[in-house]
């Protein structure tokens, strides 16, 4: 029977996982002419509160949601005035309203830790939610877990605007008891996240037409509300979150501005551990290499586990939601939070001459492991036990923060999002590039930047293991034999290749002698190669993905602390 079981919910074979079929989020733009989603980026506005205390109240989710409407400016707005790019909340589980409402609808709770919440944005169609359903109870059970109960999450259409309602979801939360031989709160956060693969992995091969299904939030900490809103409609919208008993210590908020993406239900932040403010330039590099790895990649907190995983992240997701999902797979596989988050979106550290050798040695180690999702980023995360946010390497977003007398820290794209006494704040602060702020509230502590890449870097000697593992160009032996020159006269070379005389000149010639790149205007109507009638140089048909809506230019001799040619 287990078998059985397994093979109804066998995720798509590994091999075929890179070439997934692309998700179907209503109200996205199918491919079509020189269209390509894929070639979408955002920018948005991001805001983070907690109890460094992790005492948790109304307060914390009442805030949330105010730093949320005063976001609002970071938002978009079309035609439609009710429609917007998306927003949402992610707070932890709030234990005793969960509890009083299982049991209104005749099931109870165990205790906090020994049970999780789906949140599930599920189809109208009711034959493939009763499908979607019977997949949850049986990958469950194979985890040695158990379905306790389903829940409707009661919500407001009336707040949607008219363009978003064709496309709204049916809203369920499903709540799953944790084995008896499950022995920790860490493994079963694990056993959580695989059965949602599992579920997930089967609705995307038996039923690839489930538009509108998507799991918001799987987690026995943590729950995330969000969709196709304006600031102020999360709450509205939601009527859970207007409820007194829905208290946390921990809020992350999120006001998407998509600048040139179509909005969906499922691609409205946060997701499940961060929300992102930016671009990730380097998402197809990134989603190729994490492809590549998956016949290698083996984990033995996973264990057999680790063939249900697959793939990691679904064709035509975010830049944002890849990124998430990798954050999720180094987390649940062993890695702390802020250590898969250094090796995601390092700092400088190629060409800082002032970082200790330690650190130095902990980047350059990971950076063979993972290699960074690079470009403009803030970023907030949490597992629901520590929260943090970090900056990437250029500083090219916006995040400050404060703490205050009374034990709050609150960081936001700018700040002004919430109004505090002068008199009540400790400090304030912006984050600064590469740089990360992290409260670990189990400790009831905030974890300065140094401290925390000190325990970290010194956590294993990676100094050493670098001696011994890299093999470094310069110290390959010398074959004794000059390199060979061609006999052909560089003029014809040059020639044939494609090269002009102005690429010569001005070009070429600056770069050699002066160490200058030549820059020009936006709007040059030169030909791409492929589609040029001239000759082209073979480096002209490659171009480098990079999100220009909202990018300083970098210039990589005069900044050179923030560039790196480490390969």
């Amino acid at each position: 029977m287990a078998d059985k079981k397994r093979d109804m919910l066998n995720t798509e074979d590994p091999a075929r996982a890179g070439a997934a079929k692309p998700v179907l989020y209503e109200g996205l733009r199918r491919a079509q002419g020189l269209y390509n989603p894929a070639n979408e980026h955002d920018a948005c506005g991001i805001g983070m509160i907690c109890s460094i205390r992790n005492e948790a109240s109304r307060k914390i989710v009442e805030d949330g949601l105010k730093i949320l409407c005063n976001l609002e400016h970071r938002g978009a707005v079309g035609a439609d005035p009710k429609a917007g790019d998306g927003a949402g909340i992610l707070i932890q589980l709030p234990h005793e309203f969960f509890a009083a409402e299982a049991k209104a609808l005749g099931f109870d709770l165990p205790a906090p830790n020994h049970y999780g919440v789906a949140h599930l944005f599920m189809p109208r169609d009711e034959g493939q939610r009763t499908s979607i359903e019977a997949a949850y109870a049986m990958a469950a059970e194979m985890e040695g877990l158990s379905i306790i109960g389903w829940r409707d999450v009661p919500v407001d259409s009336s707040v949607l605007g008219e363009s978003v309602k064709p496309t709204e979801p049916l809203h369920r939360q499903v709540f799953i008891a944790r084995g008896d031989g499950i022995a920790d709160d860490d493994s079963f956060e694990r056993k959580l996240y695989v059965t949602r693969k599992i579920a997930s992995g089967y609705v995307r091969k038996n039923h690839p037409d489930a538009v509108g299904y998507y799991t918001v939030s799987c987690s026995s900490r943590t729950i995330v509300y969000k969709g196709l809103v304006l600031a102020d409609g999360v709450v509205k919208y939601y009527k859970d979150l207007q409820d007194e008993r829905v208290v946390s210590a921990l809020a992350l908020v999120h006001q998407r501005f998509s600048t040139n993406t179509f909005p969906s239900w499922p691609l409205a932040h946060p997701y499940r551990m961060i929300c992102h403010n930016g671009e990730i330039n380097t998402l197809r590099g990134n989603s190729n290499w994490m492809a590549a790895r998956q016949a290698t990649m083996s984990s033995p907190t996973f264990g057999d586990d680790m063939e249900k995983l697959w793939p990691i992240s679904v064709e035509g997701q975010s830049d944002s939601a890849c990124f998430d999902n990798a954050l999720e797979l180094l987390y649940q596989g062993g890695y702390s939070l802020p250590h898969a988050m250094m090796m995601l979106i390092p700092e400088a550290w190629a060409g800082n001459p002032l970082m200790d050798e330690t650190l130095r040695a902990f980047y350059e180690y990971n950076a063979a492991l993972m290699e960074p999702w690079d470009g403009p980023a803030a970023i907030a995360f949490t597992d629901g036990k520590v929260i943090g946010a970090t900056l990437d390497r250029n500083g090219l977003r916006p995040a400050r923060y404060l703490e205050t007398k009374d034990g709050f820290v609150l960081l936001a794209s700018e700040m002004g999002v919430l109004d505090i006494p002068e008199e009540n704040i400790v400090r304030k602060w912006r984050l600064q590039p590469g740089k990360m702020l992290l409260i670990d509230l189990e400790q009831g502590k905030i974890v300065s930047d140094e401290d925390l890449k000190n325990e970290l870097a010194g956590s294993h000697p990676y100094k050493e293991w670098l001696a011994h593992t890299q093999i470094q160009l310069r110290d390959l032996p010398d074959t004794g034999r000059p390199p060979t020159i061609s006999a052909i006269p560089l003029l014809k070379r040059q020639q044939a290749f494609g090269y002009s005389e102005e690429d010569i000149k001005f070009l070429m010639s600056p770069m050699a002698q002066t160490g200058q790149e030549a820059t020009g205007a936006m709007g040059t109507d030169t030909p791409i190669s492929a589609l040029s009638s001239k000759s082209k140089p073979l480096a002209s048909y490659f171009k480098q993905l990079f999100a220009q809506v909202t990018n300083p230019p970098i210039d990589p001799i005069r900044e050179e602390i923030v560039m790196s040619l480490v390969s």
